[in-house]
């Protein structure tokens, strides 16, 4: 999952080099937190939303674990 957010995330910025991903894992889910480069925040997250929203839905579709909810966050 985190080899899949970070290629998505750094095909859409300008500065891939400052793409991190990280994982925490808790017990009903797992949140994914992306972090970019300050100026490259409004492309990950689009108009109205909209990539930001495609790449969640990605996400879900593509889990493994069923059980599990995984949640992605855009950090500064």
């Amino acid at each position: 999952m985190i080899n899949l957010i970070s290629y998505i995330a750094k095909s859409i910025v300008d500065d891939p080099e400052a793409v991190e991903v990280k994982s925490v894992e808790g017990e009903s889910s797992t949140v994914i937190e992306l972090r970019v480069a300050k100026n490259d925040i409004g492309k990950v997250i689009g108009k109205k939303g909209r990539t930001i929203a495609a790449i969640r839905t990605i996400l879900n579709a593509s889990r493994v674990q069923k059980d599990k909810r995984h949640v992605l966050e855009i950090l500064e």
